[in-house]
């Protein structure tokens, strides 16, 4: 088995690497089996994202906060732990996004897309669903849509649901609902298109995100499932995903 190693810069992530890399040996991810890597969920995110093109599973050591898509760390067994992994296949949205010069932004995102105010005053936001409108104005901080895989995160910390990953729904979360006042959003088949327009783009500008990648001043966000494209990941049999999901609903992580 030919593993890769990868880790986010910090001194006790390098050191667990070449340490890894001494046990296991030394290989290129275009020229690996699997890649490792080293750091918490944000790193492996963006590990995600990086060798996305290679269609190599990514295996991620935690050594970050939280680590809900990650395995712990050991040097020990390393080979026989990836044999035996679960191997999850996440599909990622789509976001496109386009500000008031016509520019388009495209990106994916494995865990959400999340649109914010830019300033101080409250957005006021339309949504469509399958070209229908359900809400012509919605006044609020900002707006999250959420994969099963990323509902633990910033959706869950915004009051949003937790969601199974065989749910085959996404979340539509949104944040400090002013009007209609407490508002929270709701559950979306994942096949949904979604379509988000800025009402007043030069008094209330937006950002939103996919994931780490920014476009900002927007004046409308599409967003829907990317159903043909699968992102491998690994974790340990031990600690399945559906384990992960239900310590984190019933308020038994240990995170």
């Amino acid at each position: 088995m030919k593993i890769a190693f990868t880790a986010f810069p910090l001194e006790k992530n390098l050191e667990a690497k070449k340490e890894l890399e001494k046990k296991y040996g030394i290989h290129k991810p275009e020229d690996a089996d699997i890649i490792v890597s080293l750091g918490g969920d944000g790193f492996v995110l963006k590990s995600l994202h990086k060798y996305l093109k290679l269609s190599k599973p990514i295996f991620g050591m935690n050594f970050g906060n939280v680590g809900f898509l990650m395995n712990s760390h050991s040097t020990e067994n390393l080979e026989e732990r990836i044999e035996k992994a679960q191997l999850l296949k996440l599909k990622p949205l789509i976001m496109k996004t386009v500000n008031p010069t016509g520019r388009v932004v495209k990106a994916l995102a494995i865990n959400e897309v999340s649109i914010r105010r830019e300033k101080y005053q409250a957005a006021k936001l339309k949504i469509e669903i399958d070209g229908v409108t359900r809400m012509e104005e919605l006044v609020c901080d900002g707006i999250i849509i959420s994969t099963a895989v990323g509902s633990t995160g910033y959706n869950y910390s915004a009051s949003g649901p937790i969601i199974p990953l065989e749910g085959n729904v996404i979340a539509l979360t949104a944040v400090s609902s002013y009007s209609p006042r407490h508002w929270k959003g709701g559950l979306l088949f994942n096949n949904a298109k979604i379509k988000i327009t800025n009402i007043n783009p030069s008094k209330r500008p937006i950002v939103a995100h996919a994931d780490h990648i920014e476009a900002k001043d927007v004046i409308s966000i599409e967003i829907e499932m990317a159903d043909k494209m699968e992102i491998p990941l690994l974790l340990d049999n031990d600690h399945t995903i559906e384990d992960r999901v239900y310590s984190e609903m019933f308020g038994q992580s240990k995170n």
